[in-house]
């Protein structure tokens, strides 16, 4: 991966990153905003010290270890990457309370369009504000986003000092067997309808 310039770095501030969507998604995972790095590359969770990929990975969502410029690799397994708050910011807690409401509004309006079977927000303090709930905990969600359940994942970032790499995968692990047991229901229930249509 091309290391950004410190000028890079600098001309990324308030920039917005594609998201990485389609339709058929199992998990869409939702940043809390690009980082500096993120948005000077135009790519989820770029930064070195982000241990989003590695969670990925170790939790047994993706075969191997992508890296932020394989992004795109993400529709080959039914995931996909968006943001709560689009603007790019050396710190998340430079977004404002209406940056992160909106951005919550922003998601649903995604889940609507797209329908993935889970949507994932990493990050709990931003799901809090963006939702307010503010009593919210990491794991599954009693609410859900249109036909989408919804999911709080710990930030992985570098500076969450509450997880490890190990913990992060086993909280992804969790996400990763609902959408496993979602995907089966699914597959059964097309099959059902295979049978009595044959």
């Amino acid at each position: 991966m091309a290391r950004p310039t410190a000028e890079d770095l600098a001309a990324a501030r308030d920039r917005a990153i594609p998201d990485v969507v389609g339709p058929g998604l199992r998990v869409l995972f939702c940043g809390i905003n690009p980082g500096l790095w993120s948005g000077a590359l135009g790519q989820h969770f770029a930064r070195p010290g982000n241990r989003f990929w590695p969670a990925l990975h170790r939790s047994g969502f993706t075969p191997r270890q992508l890296r932020p410029e394989e992004q795109q690799e993400l529709l080959w397994y039914g995931l996909g990457a968006t943001n709560l708050a689009t603007r790019t910011t050396a710190r998340a807690d430079e977004l404002t309370r209406d940056e992160l409401t909106a951005g919550a509004e922003r998601l649903a309006g995604l889940a609507e369009c797209y329908r993935p079977r889970w949507v994932a927000v990493v990050g709990v303090t931003a799901y809090r504000t963006g939702f307010g709930r503010p009593t919210a905990r990491v794991g599954r969600q009693d609410e859900r986003l249109g036909d989408s359940g919804l999911w709080v994942l710990p930030n992985p970032s570098g500076l969450n000092a509450h997880y490890q790499l190990d913990g992060l995968a086993e909280e992804f692990g969790k996400l990763r067997a609902a959408a496993d047991a979602a995907a089966g229901h699914k597959a059964a229930d097309d099959g059902a309808d295979d049978v009595v249509g044959g």
